[in-house]
């Protein structure tokens, strides 16, 4: 009964959205809300040293971005939720598809200036190829943007969802005047006062009265009776069945820097996302009532405090309850692990827990046994599946500055690589390593972890590579293979895994070799 209470009880999403959507300021609201911080931090702010609580790493304070998913978790109105803040970034991608493998829901910002932008369209896909429940959060509705309606279709069209609006809002930019609340049927004044923490609400049960009038002015309640008109014909009744099958998203508007529209959002939020779900494995789909603890690592962060060198694995605990203490079987390795101090997130700072439940995030101390994708058991073969490794759109040879710290720098790298940051391919022809990465950016964050975190220098060196393909001969005995290894040497490299991997030097030059070889698979993922 304590088992099915707690899972019930457990919201686990992400946020996810376009750069400078708002994302992380959004969740520093959502923690205010649930009492978890005490004042909100900027995101970016040069006369304010606080910064947002999910940027902890110390690249994110000073560029005002996010380069690495954070994992925070509160309690609100009895209900323990666990938010996954990702990487707006596209050159940190990788990561936030990741962690949509850990989620059971997310929410979804949009600019409203800017509407649906291409880092958005590529991450609700990856929502909807896994039937996520979606709901969209339209930002900065105190700054000048594009119409409601407008940018209502272009969700539609842009993205292939089905909106249903749960809250509207009255005005734009300078003559933003509130918001109406369609869920909870009550008007939200805005002052633009961000030192307020819960704007004035007042119950509105019939707007065809006088007193929405006197609290907006009368042309602006006209225009909202006509748009709300429109929206109940137009749009469809909220069904929560469609919602969490991924066939319907309600949408709401609001500024989270201003702190206004965010509580709505937080008490829709609870009362109609999904509890944690069942997922599938390799043998059967695991149900999170079910007895037995399992779960699976989906990230790992090496030095979430560089003086103690830790390293931490990000474990979604999927079925049962994780134990302190308990033995549990690592898959991959078949050894049977037991953890002394499992902790739960809040950003960098972390507590020991006791126990965990499905839907939360668990995080265990490693000393380079975890690998992401890995699974944990009490004792059950099988195995979670869909946490692949793209291929890199980006290559460059790494070398080492400072010969002395050869040992640091190899560390460095192994550590970063395991954490997904990038990818390593060493070429057998002369072992020269070359580092992966899905965007250019990725370059300076290692650059600069290995010079801080780990006491190396490195510098980068062009190679021209425009794929990596993963490779899978039908029979590796083959005369076929044989000749493709000896044509091909210059371009074959092991990956991480020991993977053999094809790193084509142009599209012309893959399609080629693709023909000349039909028995030898490309695969594009490392999952196949």
């Amino acid at each position: 009964m304590k088992l099915n209470k707690e899972i019930n009880r457990r919201r686990t999403f992400g946020i996810v959205s376009h750069p400078d959507a708002g994302k992380t300021t959004l969740t520093e609201k959502l923690l205010l809300f649930g009492g978890a911080i005490q004042e909100a931090g900027a995101v970016k702010s040069n006369k304010i040293k606080k910064t947002a609580t999910s940027d902890f790493m110390e690249i994110e304070r000073q560029r005002g971005i996010s380069v690495a998913t954070s994992v925070l978790g509160f309690e609100y109105k009895g209900i323990k939720i666990n938010i996954l803040d990702t990487p707006g970034h596209k050159d940190f991608a990788e990561d936030t598809f990741r962690t949509l493998t850990a989620v059971d829901s997310v929410i979804v910002v949009i600019d409203v200036a800017k509407g649906v932008e291409e880092q958005t369209e590529k991450l609700v896909k990856v929502c909807r190829m896994r039937n996520i429940p979606i709901i969209v959060f339209i930002n900065k509705m105190d700054r000048e943007g594009k119409d409601a309606f407008g940018l209502l279709d272009e969700i539609e069209q842009k993205l292939g969802l089905r909106v249903t609006p749960l809250s509207f809002p009255i005005g734009m930019g300078y003559d933003f005047k509130g918001i109406y609340n369609i869920w909870e049927k009550n008007v939200n004044l805005f002052t633009g006062d961000p030192k307020k923490d819960i704007e004035e609400t007042v119950e509105v049960n019939d707007l065809s009265t006088d007193e929405i009038d006197q609290l907006i002015g009368t042309d602006s309640a006209d225009t909202l009776r006509e748009e709300l008109e429109l929206v109940e014909g137009v749009y469809p009744d909220f069904d929560i069945e469609s919602y969490k099958n991924g066939d319907l998203q309600p949408v709401f508007f609001g500024s989270a820097l201003n702190n206004f529209g965010v509580r709505e959002l937080l008490d829709c939020f609870i009362k109609i996302a999904p509890s944690p779900r069942p997922k599938q494995s390799d043998v059967r789909e695991i149900k999170p009532d079910e007895d037995k603890f399992t779960g699976f690592v989906f990230k790992i962060h090496a030095n979430m405090d560089p003086r103690h060198r830790d390293r931490l694995a990000f474990v979604k605990v999927v079925s049962g309850k994780f134990e302190r203490n308990k033995p549990y079987l690592h898959i991959r390795s078949k050894k049977t692990l037991k953890f002394s101090s499992p902790n739960a997130f809040f950003a960098e700072r972390k507590e020991i827990v006791d126990e965990m439940f499905p839907g939360d995030i668990v995080g265990l101390h490693d000393t380079g046994t975890f690998k992401i994708g890995d699974t944990l058991t009490e004792g059950e073969i099988i195995q979670y599946k869909g946490i692949p490794n793209f291929s890199p759109e980006h290559f460059r040879y790494i070398n080492n500055v400072d010969p002395m710290k050869s040992k640091q720098l190899n560390k460095g790298i192994e550590q970063l690589m395991d954490e997904g940051v990038a990818q390593l391919f060493t070429l057998e022809l002369n072992n020269r390593k070359i580092i992966g990465t899905v965007g250019a950016l990725q370059y300076e964050v290692i650059q600069y972890r290995l010079e801080h975190e780990y006491g190396a220098k490195c510098s980068y060196e062009n190679i021209n590579v425009h794929k990596a393909c993963w490779i899978e001969p039908k029979d590796e005995k083959s005369e076929e293979f044989k000749e493709f290894k000896r044509v091909k040497s210059k371009f074959l490299a092991k990956d991480k895994t020991n993977q053999l991997v094809f790193l084509a030097d142009s599209e012309f030059s893959l399609q080629m070799t693709q023909q000349k070889y039909p028995n030898i698979i490309f695969h594009f993922t490392s999952e196949f």
